[in-house]
Order: C-alpha cells, then sequence, then structure tokens
C-alpha cells in the first residue's frame, strides 16, 4: 500500500516515488534476485573487459577500444538503474529525491545515446577489417578513434541537455508517484501540471532521427561486410569473418530490438499494451545490453577469452598462461 504522504504535494516535489513494475508486485523478489545477478554479471564482465584491453599491449587495435569504452558506458548504465530496482524490488523502497531523479534520467538516456553510437563506430570498424584491410591501419588511426568517440559523447549531450531542461523547468503540483521502475522522461513528464507533449515529442523524434540513422548506416556497413564476405575464396575466411558478424549483430539486436519497442509502444500502444509490459520492456533494454555484451565478446572473441582466462588464472591461482 501506498502512503498517502506520496499521493499529492504543494509546489515542486521534494521526492518522486518509483512504484517498480505495475501489476507485478508478487513477482518482485524473483526480480530483485534475477535483477542482481544481472547487474553482478554486467559490472564483473565488463570490468574484466575493461582491464585485461587496458593491461594487454597485443589489445590495442580500434576494434578493442572501442569495446573497451563500450563496458564502461554499459557500467555507468546499468548502475544508473539496477541498485534502484532492486531495492525497490527487495524492500519497496521507491522513493527517490526530486534532483536524484533528473540525474539518474540524464545518465540512463546520454549512456543510451552514446551506445548506439559505439554500435555503429563498431559497424565502421568491422567494414574497414573485412572490405578494406590494406587500408585498416591508416583509416582507422587514434586520433580518427578519439574523434569518433568524443563525437559520440557530443552528439548525446547536445541530445540530452536541452530535453533535460525542458522535463527540469516542468511545473509538478500534482501526484509524485513515478509508475515505473526507473526515472523515465515519459513517466515523470506525465506527472507534471503543464502540457508535457513538447518534451516527449522532443525525445520521440530526436531518438528516432539518432537511432534510426545509426541503424540505416550500421545495416549499410554489414550489407557490404556480407557482400565482401561470400566473395572469399577461402571457406575457412568466410567462416571466421561472418562468425565475427554475427557476434556483433547479436549485440545489436539484443540492444535495438527491445529500445525500440519499449519507446514506441509508449507511445503507440498505451491502451492496447499492459503497463506492466511497458515497462518490463524498459527495464529490460537497460539491463540486457550491459549483461549480455561482455558474455557475447568474451565468448566469441578469442584473444579476449584467452587474455580473461589467462588474468583470472594469474589472480587466483598465481599461475600466468603465458603460452595461449
Amino acid at each position: 500500500m501506498l502512503s498517502p504522504s506520496y499521493n499529492h504535494t504543494v509546489g515542486p516535489p521534494a521526492t518522486f516515488f518509483l512504484v517498480g513494475i505495475p501489476g507485478l508486485q508478487s513477482s518482485y523478489l524473483w526480480l530483485a534476485i534475477s535483477l542482481s545477478a544481472m547487474y553482478t554479471t554486467a559490472l564483473l564482465g565488463n570490468t574484466l573487459i575493461m582491464t585485461v584491453i587496458c593491461m594487454d599491449s597485443t589489445l590495442q587495435e580500434p576494434m578493442y577500444c572501442f569495446l573497451c569504452v563500450l563496458a564502461a558506458v554499459d557500467i555507468v548504465m546499468a548502475s544508473s538503474v539496477a541498485p534502484k530496482m532492486v531495492s525497490i524490488f527487495s524492500s519497496g523502497d521507491g522513493s527517490i529525491s526530486f534532483n536524484a531523479c533528473f540525474t539518474q534520467m540524464y545518465f540512463v538516456h546520454t549512456s543510451t545515446a552514446v551506445e548506439t553510437g559505439l554500435l555503429l563506430a563498431m559497424a565502421f570498424d568491422r567494414y574497414v577489417a573485412i572490405c578494406k584491410p590494406l587500408h585498416y591501419t591508416r583509416i582507422l588511426t587514434p586520433h580518427v578513434m578519439l574523434g569518433m568517440c568524443v563525437t559520440i559523447i557530443i552528439r548525446a549531450i547536445i541530445f540530452m541537455t536541452p530535453l533535460s531542461w525542458m522535463l527540469g523547468h516542468l511545473p509538478f503540483c500534482g501526484s509524485n508517484v513515478v509508475p515505473h521502475s526507473y526515472c523515465e522522461h515519459m513517466a515523470v513528464a506525465k506527472l507534471s501540471c503543464a502540457d508535457p507533449m513538447p518534451s516527449s515529442l522532443y525525445s520521440l523524434i530526436f531518438s528516432s532521427i539518432i537511432v534510426g540513422s545509426d541503424v540505416a548506416f550500421i545495416a549499410a556497413s554489414y550489407t557490404l561486410i556480407l557482400r565482401e564476405v561470400f566473395s572469399l575464396s577461402s571457406k575457412n575466411a568466410q567462416q571466421k569473418a561472418f562468425s565475427t558478424c554475427c557476434s556483433h549483430v547479436g549485440v545489436m539486436a539484443l540492444y535495438y530490438l527491445p529500445g525500440m519497442a519499449s519507446i514506441y509502444v509508449a507511445w503507440l500502444g498505451q491502451d492496447s499494451v499492459p503497463s506492466h509490459t511497458q515497462v518490463l520492456l524498459a527495464d529490460l533494454y537497460l539491463v540486457i545490453p550491459p549483461t549480455s555484451n561482455p558474455i557475447i565478446y568474451g565468448i566469441r572473441t578469442k584473444q579476449i577469452r584467452e587474455r580473461i582466462w589467462s588474468l583470472l588464472m594469474h589472480v587466483f591461482f598465481g599461475q600466468s598462461n603465458q603460452g595461449s
């Protein structure tokens, strides 16, 4: 039961109250356990990937550098929401201060915008490596990679800053109960006494532009990659290139499909899709990619798999697997 103190406020609320997933209260213990396991996996897996890439001089190629940045962004994305979700599902503590709510919102949406840009950069990296291998080091120089990463981050900040400003200046004079597991901008905007349509429309349009353009370029890159792969004379080379592409496409599917479903269901399916389904989609969109990315890359990438195994053997048993 919600305390009456959460129902109405006079002026801007000092706190919001996150209810979790409406309609799934009976599953909160299971959700807390599952989410804790996924968050732990995300932290350990991404930290391991960052550690082995930073420590090993043989893993300083552009692909591994992009993967290291992706791991860092995944940690930020998962850490922005998972601890509070676990608190809600395990103890029912859904209170979050006004400033903390908007800080969480900023990091969530900025990190997702950075992640889609990194997936595009990684697709471009694979395109150059497979289609223009002789020019790989000349095209993807350290300066080019740094410029790409900085551009991706600036693009995310430019997108998110106006949205944060619009939401932060909305008047909140009614309910402070957010029917969500985190401060998702549309759920918070609907609590405003003013019309939330401008900020919601801004978010929808710019999210569609960013994600739509990135997906279009990614699709073009992999179309060219597949055409080049199938033209290779060596079956072994075909299988190796195709295996690498499949793991990358799998990561992108796990990120884009729940994300786009969450955005458009919130807009177009509000009446036809149950609220708990909408919230669960938004939650999985932020937790599954950070959890699955290190597993996919760790298992599918031989060099990273060997370095992680060597590092673990050295840490736990004092052994160094130098021969691999």
